[in-house]
């Protein structure tokens, strides 16, 4: 069994901070691969102005991934998924010798309800949390955490995390890392212009997509 984390995001664009915590958490869970899905469009960033092309996102992701157990796909275009939920169900369903672990930033767990089926998501699958700076008070405060609360799982026992029953969810802390998209973005905000023109391999099923 392959030992997979999947890290969900927009990847607008991808950054060391990205990085640096796929490689804690490479570490932290004992993976052998992190897969980063870059998401076609982030239903709840609908409304982005700024968002880049998933191309350009893509390229991005992978260029930051080089010589890494990371792999960089747009998986959920091929399989035509928009929602995190049947996005899971989908890999599981396709990769059976896979065990696959979510792993998400506390900012996320803070406004987790807000995604569709959220409950479902921590039935299908481990899920680690990443600490981060300013988040976290939120995320053990929040909505989701009242219903998770009973699931989390002490960081000494993260190893074990393939024998666990689902839900299940783990905290790991990580030192606080302050790059962010956003500064990448303002510090060059025509950064997607150096994937124009340039092919784009998915790193997961090998397929040219751009």
């Amino acid at each position: 069994m392959m030992r997979t984390g999947l890290l969900g995001g927009s990847f607008n664009p991808a950054h060391g901070g990205h990085r640096s915590i796929s490689l804690f958490a490479l570490d932290a869970l004992d993976l052998d691969e992190i897969w980063w899905l870059v998401s076609p469009g982030n239903p709840l960033k609908s409304d982005a102005r700024d968002m880049a092309s998933q191309k350009a996102r893509l390229g991005s992701a992978r260029k930051m991934a080089r010589r890494s157990p990371i792999r960089a796909t747009a998986i959920e275009t091929q399989m035509g998924t928009r929602y995190t939920v049947d996005t899971l169900r989908k890999l599981l369903r396709r990769y059976p010798k896979r065990r696959f672990i979510w792993i998400m930033g506390a900012d996320n767990v803070a406004n987790f309800t807000r995604w569709r089926r959220w409950r479902d998501i921590a039935r299908l699958m481990p899920i680690a949390v990443i600490a981060r700076p300013g988040y976290d008070d939120d995320a053990v405060a929040g909505p989701a955490m009242a219903w998770l609360r009973r699931y989390v799982r002490r960081p000494d026992q993260r190893l074990y995390w393939t024998m666990w029953s689902t839900p299940a969810l783990v905290f790991l802390r990580f030192r606080p890392d302050p790059r962010s998209a956003t500064a990448v973005r303002q510090a060059n905000p025509y950064w997607h212009r150096d994937y124009e023109g340039k092919r784009v391999i998915d790193g997961v099923t090998h397929k040219l997509l751009f």
